[in-house]
C-alpha cells in the first residue's frame, strides 16, 4: 500500500475579474482536473510542469493547505480531507511543506529558533530545553551551527533561509514533505547544495518527497519517478528513467527539448 494516494483531486479558482462581469456564473480556472497519483514510501516523486501547471495548487491539496473541491487523500490508512481536530493535527505532524521563496517564508520579526520551534508550538507541549535541544539537532542536520537560532531571517543569505525552512519542516519528525520549488529562487550552485542537502536528509531521516519544480535535470537527479502535468491535468507518470529517456507524451518531449544537456 503506497504511503499517499490522491484519487480524483480537483479543484477551481474563481477569478474575481469574471464576477464582475458575469456574477456567480463566472468562469473559473481549473487548477487541478481530475488528478490521481500514489507516493510509496521513501520515494521521492518528481513533479514537473511549466508555472501555471497546477503542480503547487496539487501539492497543497495533499496536505490540504488548499481544500479540493472533490476527491480524496489517503495518507498511511488515513482519510485526510475527513479527518478534523486532533486526527488532522497528528496527520500534520507527518506532513509538512518546504516552501519556494527564502525570503518570504520566514518571519522577518521572530528568531530563527521561534521559526524553527513554531512547529512544536503548535502541536507538541515540550519544556523549551527540550525544543532547544531538537531545533540543535535540526539545525546541524542542515549544515548549520546553533550560534544561529538566536539570530534573525535577514541576518543569513537565500541558501541559509532555505536550510532554516526545511529545519523547520523537519523539527516534528514527519514522513512526508512537499518541496515546493524549493531551489527555483536561488542561484544555480547554491540550489545545488540544497537538492544534495535534500537528498542526504532522505536518508538520514526516511523522509518521502513531493518535490515539485520546472526543472527536469533537478527532478532527473533527485526523482525516482515523475509525473508530468499540463494546464491542471497529470499527463504522464512514470519511472526516472521512462520518463527523460522514452517519453510517451508530446507535452513532455517538450520539456525535455527545453533542457539543451538532456535532449
Amino acid at each position: 500500500m503506497p504511503l499517499l494516494q490522491a484519487q480524483h483531486l480537483a479543484k477551481m479558482f474563481h477569478v474575481e475579474h469574471f464576477h464582475s462581469h458575469f456574477g456567480k456564473n463566472a468562469p473559473g480556472i481549473r487548477a487541478v482536473n481530475d488528478v490521481s497519483l500514489t507516493i510509496e514510501a521513501g520515494e521521492t516523486l518528481g513533479l514537473v510542469g511549466e508555472s501555471g501547471s497546477g503542480k503547487s495548487t496539487l501539492g497543497r491539496m495533499l496536505l490540504r493547505l488548499i481544500e479540493p473541491d472533490s476527491g480524496q487523500v489517503i495518507f498511511d490508512s488515513h482519510d485526510v480531507l475527513r479527518a478534523s481536530g486532533s486526527d488532522l493535527r497528528r496527520l500534520r505532524r507527518d506532513m509538512q511543506i518546504i516552501f519556494q521563496d527564502p525570503f518570504g517564508s520566514l518571519d522577518p520579526r521572530m528568531t530563527v529558533e521561534q521559526t524553527v520551534c513554531e512547529p512544536i508550538a503548535i502541536h507538541g507541549s515540550q519544556s523549551d530545553r527540550t525544543r532547544r535541544e531538537l531545533a540543535t539537532e535540526v539545525m546541524r542536520a542542515v549544515g548549520l551551527d546553533a550560534s544561529a537560532l538566536g539570530r534573525y531571517p535577514h541576518e543569513f543569505s537565500g541558501g541559509q533561509r532555505q536550510r532554516i525552512g526545511i529545519a523547520r519542516a523537519l523539527i516534528l519528525r514527519p514522513r512526508f514533505i512537499v518541496a515546493d520549488e524549493p531551489v527555483s529562487a536561488l542561484d544555480v550552485s547554491v540550489g545545488a547544495q540544497i537538492v544534495n542537502l535534500l537528498k542526504q536528509l532522505q536518508r538520514e531521516f526516511q523522509l518521502t518527497y513531493l518535490f515539485i519544480s520546472h526543472s527536469m535535470p533537478i527532478v532527473r537527479y533527485l526523482a525516482d519517478r515523475i509525473a508530468v502535468m499540463q494546464r491542471g491535468k497529470l499527463v504522464e507518470v512514470g519511472t526516472t528513467q521512462q520518463i527523460t529517456t522514452a517519453p510517451q507524451h508530446p507535452y513532455t518531449s517538450t520539456l525535455l527539448a527545453a533542457t539543451p544537456e538532456m535532449s
